[in-house]
């Protein structure tokens, strides 16, 4: 086995955390209000196919609540636990898609609770520009910042199908702007079992995600909720769902092409079981996680194997 993971097999975003603050940080979920191009009517008013802000874990949790009664609720419950450290993320649709003096006004608010050591926002590729990642870099002064895409798969056809509003080349221009400041890490949505992608068009998505060096993972399998695009269209024409064990196997060959340095920062999905409608083994993250951890054992393999034969 590789020694580069002396807590697992692959890197863990929770292990990785510790490292760098000392101890344990939470992720607080907050729900800034934003909407989305791809629902708004600028690109579409459907949206993506799987989307629903249901689906959402700030929504869920935080509702119509200011944004620093959010952040404070979740912080005293996280002291509860024991923990003092924590990171604000800025969660559903899209948390750039505003003027910068809005994004400023949003983001500032996490300046008054020193509890808060890191930020991450997450986004669409096709909603960053040079002047929102120069804002977004300030923050780099005080600390640790993600900027979380949206990518789901490199395949043109498959984002089409999933009716994104944005291409490919879009995310390769929003890393290469963001790259440009060198202290702002890059974390990459992507989800297995999309309609119409096998194993192999997902294996060359993190074998491209691998060659680019990002520094984050998000990985989760396709999950259908209530009243979507995705449930309507799988009563007419119901498309096949990836198994826990399918699951497993696909998302473990995916951390085989991916670059060591990469931390993995999700291996499933967060869904409120009273709008899920399939699959019904999706809530059960800590059994699922524990799968994937035994199958990179008992295939005596690690996130990066194949990645230095890409490299050759």
């Amino acid at each position: 086995m590789d020694s580069t993971f002396p807590e697992g097999r692959y890197r863990k975003f929770s292990h990785y955390l510790r490292q760098r603050f000392g101890g344990p940080v939470r992720k607080l979920s907050l729900d800034a209000g934003f909407s989305c191009p791809n629902r708004d009517g600028r690109l579409s008013a459907m949206g993506c196919v799987f989307c629903d802000p249901r689906g959402f874990t700030a929504r869920e949790m935080t509702g119509s609540l200011a944004l620093e009664k959010q952040i404070s609720l979740q912080i005293e419950k996280g002291k509860t636990r024991g923990i003092t450290r924590f990171m604000a993320y800025f969660q559903p649709y899209t948390n750039t898609y505003a003027l910068r003096e809005k994004l400023k006004c949003v983001y500032d608010t996490i300046l008054a609770f020193p509890e808060i050591c890191a930020l991450a926002i997450g986004t669409r590729p096709d909603c960053v520009d040079e002047d929102k990642l120069n804002l977004i870099a300030e923050y780099t002064d005080q600390y640790e910042v993600w900027v979380e895409y949206g990518l789901q798969s490199i395949h043109d056809a498959t984002l089409q199908r999933l009716n994104r509003g944005h291409d490919a080349a879009a995310f390769f221009r929003a890393l290469e702007l963001t790259r440009r400041h060198s202290e702002v890490r890059v974390c990459v949505h992507v989800i297995l079992g999309l309609p119409g992608e096998t194993a192999e068009h997902e294996q060359q998505t993190a074998q491209t995600l691998g060659r680019l060096h990002v520094e984050g993972v998000k990985l989760h399998p396709l999950y259908i909720v209530k009243d979507t695009a995705l449930a309507l269209a799988q009563k007419e024409n119901p498309i096949p769902l990836l198994t826990q064990s399918e699951y497993v196997e696909r998302a473990g060959r995916f951390l085989e092409q991916l670059w060591p340095e990469t931390i993995i920062q999700r291996l499933t999905a967060d869904c409120p079981e009273d709008v899920l409608l399939a699959p019904l083994w999706l809530p059960q993250k800590t059994k699922v996680i524990q799968a994937l951890e035994n199958w990179l054992q008992e295939e005596n393999t690690w996130q990066g194997k194949a990645y230095p034969v890409l490299e050759k």
